[in-house]
């Protein structure tokens, strides 16, 4: 059964981003790449991914030679964006989107990408199951924030890799 997650990194004072959406605080830290919870091994196991406007900018903005991705994407916006063959513009309400998301993932899994916004709107209709966080050794004071709403989770594992606690935890029902 394919699972809906919410993979990323913070701060250790919840933000996801500077205030400028700036993530230069991230690519200072090291981590193990082949340790707990890591990207390569999160990534081989997504059919399939979400993520809003601002995201999707900054994934464009650095990576226009080569889209980092191999599976299909739909990106929230009510803003006009440059397109790509494998992602899809789309706006409104998130569960008729994440049936398709589920549909495409088939055995694998969905991937929320962010922005926290757009998790929190997949929490708030029962269609999150879990958090994976990467929290770095550093704080911003200001930015944009982890999850902005509350959302109740179930600690499932920790370890560390390298500058990071990394955290697995569950959305119960």
């Amino acid at each position: 059964m394919s699972l809906t997650q919410f993979y990323t990194a913070t701060t250790l004072d919840g933000f996801i981003a500077a205030p400028d959406d700036s993530l230069d605080w991230l690519f200072v830290r090291e981590q193990d790449h082949d340790g707990p919870l890591n990207y390569y091994g999160f990534v081989a196991n997504v059919g399939a991914g979400a993520m809003g406007a601002t995201t999707y900018e900054w994934i464009l903005e650095r990576h226009s030679e080569e889209w980092p991705y191999d599976f299909p994407c739909w990106v929230f916006t009510h803003r006009d964006l440059p397109t790509r063959p494998d992602v899809q513009l789309v706006s409104g309400d998130v569960a008729p989107v994440h049936r398709d998301l589920v549909e495409a993932a088939g055995d694998k899994n969905v991937w929320i990408v962010g922005g926290g916004d757009l998790v929190g709107q997949f929490a708030d209709v029962g269609l999150l199951d879990e958090v994976i966080v990467f929290i770095a050794c550093v704080t911003l004071g200001a930015g944009k924030p982890l999850l902005p709403r509350r959302l109740e989770l179930r600690l499932e594992e920790t370890a560390r890799s390298v500058d990071f606690v990394v955290a697995r935890y569950s959305v119960p029902r």
